[in-house]
């Protein structure tokens, strides 16, 4: 199940996804707490925002939010039921699949925002 295959990949994803979802989340409380500071310096970094690296960036942030979610999923069918483990290959590509669908969805959606600038 490990030793350089799926398993090994899949918990490797894992925490990286993990320690990225906790970075955005640190980096979204840290930005809505700028408003104890008054409005002025809330909107001055809320502006960086509408550059198109941070646009870029939420793609991103789908990507390693829906991977990580999907394959907790897979963890715990692996965990709770017998066969779980014969089929976590499998689930292991079914999680990367809805993860490039739920990717390529928010790009496609994004694209425009990410061109046109707004």
């Amino acid at each position: 199940m490990y030793r350089g295959r799926e398993g090994q990949w899949a918990w490797l994803l894992h925490r990286l996804s993990g320690l990225a979802i906790l970075a955005y989340f640190l980096l979204h409380v840290v930005s809505i707490s700028l408003i104890m500071f008054g409005e002025e310096a809330y909107m001055t970094v809320h502006h960086l925002y509408d550059f198109w690296i941070f646009r870029v960036g939420l793609i991103f942030v789908t990507a390693g939010v829906v991977y990580h979610a999907f394959n907790g999923l897979r963890i715990i069918v692996m965990d709770f039921t017998g066969t779980g483990v014969a089929y976590q290959r499998q689930m292991w590509y079914g999680v990367l699949a809805i993860t490039l669908l739920a990717t390529a969805y928010t790009a496609w959606a994004n694209i425009p925002r990410i061109l046109g600038g707004y």
